[in-house]
């Protein structure tokens, strides 16, 4: 394999013009050539009102989820919510203990697992923290498809268990009273894309059917599902826009949450403009910090708190703990290159004794858009000589798929693994590391092509003079939610630069003009992009989103780089 060098620049890759004339005539034209590229072909595509979800019809296991738990709240039975350390396992856990105890349930409590004692999912730790809580019905959120003999524990030992989950199964399933997850075999849910919060939402519409739909006002709860869902990553499909769509609606209205309507305010976002972004890189990771650094607790209570005292005071802890993070993210991101177990390797395997178990999936991540390969990242676990690996993939390779592929070939190698395309998460013992990094180097090298390895941008292509404008900006702002799957417009073009400077000590703010306009001149901003300012004077290739840049009540458009190259 002659594959592209890491250090290569990436080429920007124009999306093919499509014309969909079924479109709302209404449409800014910018907008509906965005649309039409990402396969919106008609009015009903781009209409995100709550009546567009979905109906529950083929989401395998929900009806029978649902009167399991309707008679426990009618019995008056001790109801357990099983969450996540992640954000979309928090949102979960909040939506439901919110949602039971709005429909009656006055025995509803929640259990978090401890990322470094527990380990992921429903393990018997675990349900031996719900058991002593007194808990008779344990349901998972975000969570249990994987977990056979946690489930076989609980049961066991005279628990209910009731799965709710998105990942994908493995060859076995558990002995559940009920499995909702619409990735498990036989499901004909349209929408595999849901997040663990998103799958909550529907078994909470099925009981508020049965029990009284009176009782709960259950859109006021998708808040909640909007932050999950685009904290998650899933691919916002038409049923996922929607629900994020209205999510945003609502904390746009100040009707979210007090919890986090907090973690807006300690982040100085204004509620009014709050967009799907805000919620996956300002909102998302101060709720994570305290499943990566601590426990995951202190974030589902913010959640669940309506004081808005407490939940300030909850959301300035989240926000310390997130600078935390970024303090620690820093210097192992910094210390990468030298944690390579393989050298010149396609499918890059990091490791450090000194390293963080919880922010390792973070060092994959940044790794991965650096060198635009497939990365594991691991970290000691707490069990002496075990360590836990976190994944992130490229375009063209399932990284689940991949490791699952190292494990045919070696089995008894890998502990334990899951996830998805593009991330999953491991454990192995130390001493396998070596043997593991080359063989998934070679499961890389067989699964992805030279051109998988090429770095590239997608691009809605060239904006005229005209368009470059506010008008054009707010369109585009208020036509989203863009995100995984459905991706924010991302423009190119050739520009000079008239002035540059540094800000904020690692951005570069430019003054462009068009090549064959003088008169024309932008703002634009490229974050983190210090080292590689352009000087005044010079031609640059670009890639950009159009955005708003608000400042005391004023706005402007503003160019946000997302590639520059000196031509």
């Amino acid at each position: 394999m002659s594959a592209a060098p890491e250090s290569a620049l990436p080429r920007i890759r124009r999306r093919p013009a499509a014309t969909v004339s079924s479109l709302p005539d209404g449409l800014h034209p910018v907008v509906r050539r965005v649309y039409a590229a990402r396969g919106v072909h008609s009015a009903r595509d781009c209409d995100y009102a709550l009546q567009r979800l979905l109906p529950p019809d083929g989401l395998k296991g929900l009806d029978t989820a649902a009167d399991v738990i309707a008679k426990a709240i009618a019995d008056g039975r001790r109801i357990c919510i099983a969450g996540d350390y992640d954000c979309d396992g928090a949102t979960s856990t909040a939506l439901l203990v919110r949602g039971l105890r709005a429909l009656g349930s006055v025995e509803v409590d929640h259990v978090i697992p401890d990322r470094f004692t527990m380990g992921y999912g429903l393990s018997e730790s675990l349900v031996d923290a719900a058991r002593t809580r007194g808990a008779e019905v344990l349901i998972t959120v975000d969570s249990g498809i994987a977990n056979v003999s946690g489930v076989a524990y609980a049961r066991a030992h005279g628990l209910q268990v009731v799965i709710t989950d998105h990942h994908l199964p493995g060859e076995v399933l558990p002995e559940a009273d009920a499995i909702v997850n619409p990735n498990q075999p036989g499901d004909h849910f349209a929408s595999k894309a849901m997040a663990g919060v998103g799958v909550a939402f529907y078994l909470l519409a099925a009981l508020r059917a049965r029990i009284g739909r009176d009782r709960l006002a259950i859109a006021d709860l998708l808040d909640l599902v909007a932050l999950g869902t685009v904290a998650d990553v899933v691919p916002l499909d038409h049923n996922n826009r929607v629900l994020v769509a209205q999510g945003l609606a609502r904390i746009r209205a100040g009707r979210a949450c007090a919890g986090i309507r907090a973690l807006l305010e300690v982040a100085g976002r204004e509620e009014a403009t709050v967009d799907a972004a805000t919620l996956g890189f300002v909102v998302g990771p101060r709720l994570n910090a305290a499943g990566r650094l601590e426990n995951m607790g202190q974030g589902v209570e913010c959640l669940l708190s309506d004081d808005v005292g407490s939940a300030r005071t909850l959301a300035a802890t989240l926000d310390q703990l997130n600078r935390a993070r970024r303090d620690i993210e820093t210097d192992m991101v910094e210390g990468a290159d030298a944690a390579r177990l393989v050298p010149d390797a396609v499918g890059l395997c990091l490791y450090d004794s000194s390293w963080h178990e919880g922010v390792v999936g973070l060092v994959a991540s940044r790794t991965k858009q650096q060198a635009h390969r497939p990365v594991i990242a691991f970290a000691p676990s707490n069990d002496a000589g075990w360590v836990k690996g976190s994944a992130r993939s490229i375009p063209g390779l399932h990284i689940r798929d991949a490791i699952a592929a190292v494990d045919r070939t070696q089995p008894g190698l890998i502990d334990r693994f899951g996830g998805h395309a593009m991330a999953a998460g491991l454990s192995l013992r130390e001493a396998a590391l070596p043997a593991f990094a080359e063989a998934f180097d070679a499961a890389c090298r067989t699964l992805l092509s030279d051109a998988d390895l090429q770095a590239s941008i997608d691009s809605d292509g060239a904006l005229a003079p005209s368009e470059l404008t506010l008008d054009t900006a707010r369109a585009l702002e208020t036509a989203g939610p863009w995100g995984q799957g459905f991706p924010e417009p991302v423009f190119d073009g050739t520009f000079r630069v008239t002035d540059a400077r540094i800000v904020g000590e690692r951005h570069a703010r430019y003054t462009l003009t068009r090549l064959e306009n003088t008169q024309l001149r932008l703002t634009a901003i490229d974050f983190g992009g210090a080292e590689r300012m352009a000087a005044p004077g010079q031609n640059v290739e670009t890639a950009y989103q159009l955005g708003v840049n608000r400042w005391r009540g004023d706005e402007q458009v503003q160019l946000i780089l997302r590639h520059l190259a000196v031509r």
